[in-house]
């Protein structure tokens, strides 16, 4: 283990062992997905202790790529060991979750709803919206919480949750979706990194909360004086820097964006997993920046220092891959693009043809930036013909421009009865006339985000 230790920086090479194996890892350090900072503090040493933390980790994709650096064992004496109550487990108080949620992955914790619970309601109950935590869910001290807001460094003011039920209150119906939703696609095009999502990784809530737009202003905030707005949540990593996020200054300061200091979801408050007891909600922008459990706001000329700004949650060309990739060549994901997905019928499922030759359909269509959705439109011959849907439920209080809530859709498919089994194509338009792409091949990107094309469902007729 000697020999390990002596390779922790960048000059002599970077070793780590991983039970009894030695890998050098040098030439990954800069592509891990979790940034440089992360994986370098396994530097000379086991990391072991980490995922026995971040569990995602153990997949046969990973340890394949963690294979392929072995250069060696180490003697049996040095292969790391510890007892169950050595290791402090930062998930130990998770709170329960709704065992409907299929798992993507348990540390820390990501899940989704089946496609079908999608379509039930207009607004998705808080037990089966989907969960997409970063980072272990933090302990919250409701008697001694407080959001810190601060100029670059400077501490300007600091609020309770009282001080901030204390300004108008604003109620708003938004989707918010995982820049990664529907990667489970992308990824049967071309292998890339990421949860695996199915369609699920979105969910449509009443928030309630203070504007930003309010509390900044009160504060004397002015546009010119900053470009961004950082967030920073009670979720910390193993060397103790929180998650983050940040948005543009004028979005943060424009009351018809309808950016919220958000603590009730449904009517009552907001959920542990959900960011109790506050989260910003940026309504129309990748779930990445919805901040859960913030309690640090800071006004800077800068977007946010956070892994998750810099170097994750980017778009790339499907030529950029992991030897060549370089995130500070694209911006952060911001608006999401328009998508659609279809909950029923689900993949190889057997439906019943009615007798005038029809199948249900029914799913969902949503657009970032505010942008509603005007038209769904459903083939079962691959483009030959198209159906339009019927758009059943949208926000009918959204205004102009903030149309922020998801829609959901429903036909009846006119299919070939003589066939056995269809393909089920959806496509969504919004309010821009804007639509998806066709297929993913060519908006494949490495990380797997923006995963907007076709969705397309072989389903069995009978």
């Amino acid at each position: 283990m000697q020999q390990v230790s002596e390779h922790d920086n960048l000059i002599n090479g970077i070793w780590v062992s991983y039970k009894e194996g030695v890998y050098n890892i040098t030439d990954f350090v800069r592509k891990h997905p979790g940034g440089q900072s992360k994986i370098m503090m396994a530097a000379g040493g086991s990391i072991d202790p980490f995922w026995t933390i971040f569990a995602n980790h153990q997949t046969d994709e990973i340890l394949v790529l963690l294979e392929s650096m072995r250069i060696g064992n180490l003697r049996s004496e040095d292969v790391y060991k510890h007892k169950d109550e050595d290791i402090y487990d930062p998930y130990a108080l998770e709170p329960v979750r709704n065992q409907m949620l299929h798992i993507n992955g348990k540390k820390p914790f990501c899940a989704e709803p089946p496609p079908p619970v999608l379509v039930k309601n207009f607004i998705t109950p808080k037990e089966v919206f989907y969960v997409r935590n970063h980072l272990p869910v933090p302990y919250i001290d409701e008697e001694n919480y407080e959001l810190e807001l601060a100029a670059e460094e400077k501490t300007m003011k600091t609020f309770n949750i009282e001080d901030i039920k204390k300004y108008p209150q604003h109620t708003i119906t938004s989707a918010i979706m995982c820049g990664g939703n529907r990667r489970s696609e992308m990824g049967a095009e071309k292998p890339l990194k990421g949860l695996s999502w199915n369609v699920g990784a979105i969910g449509n809530a009443s928030w309630t909360g203070a504007k930003l737009s309010d509390v900044l202003r009160d504060l004397g905030v002015k546009e010119e004086d900053y470009s961004h707005i950082q967030f920073e949540g009670m979720d910390i990593d193993p060397s103790g820097v929180p998650y983050g996020a940040s948005i543009p200054i004028s979005k943060a300061l424009d009351p018809r964006a309808d950016v919220l200091l958000a603590y009730e979801m449904n009517g009552e408050d907001i959920p542990l997993d959900h960011g109790y007891p506050l989260r910003v909600i940026v309504p129309g922008v990748v779930g990445a920046r919805n901040v859960k459990w913030v309690n640090r706001i800071i006004l800077s000329k800068n977007e946010s220092p956070s892994q998750f700004q810099q170097n994750d949650y980017k778009g790339f060309s499907p030529s950029i891959n992991w030897d060549n990739v370089d995130f500070k060549t694209a911006p952060a994901i911001q608006e999401m693009p328009v998508t659609s997905a279809i909950c029923c019928p689900q993949k190889d499922e057997k439906i019943t043809v009615a007798k005038d030759g029809t199948i249900p359909v029914k799913g969902y269509a949503w657009s970032g930036g505010g942008k509603k959705i005007i038209r769904v439109d459903v083939t079962a011959d691959q483009g030959e013909t198209w159906h339009i849907a019927e758009l059943v439920a949208q926000d009918p209080d959204a205004k102009e421009g903030r149309h922020y809530a998801w829609t959901l859709w429903s036909l009846n498919l006119p299919v070939d009865k003589m066939k056995k089994s269809i393909e089920i194509w959806v496509k969504a338009v919004d309010s821009q006339y804007n639509t998806q792409p066709e297929s993913f091949k060519n908006i494949w990107n490495l990380r797997g985000f923006l995963c907007n094309a076709y969705h397309k469902v072989k389903v069995n007729l009978g």
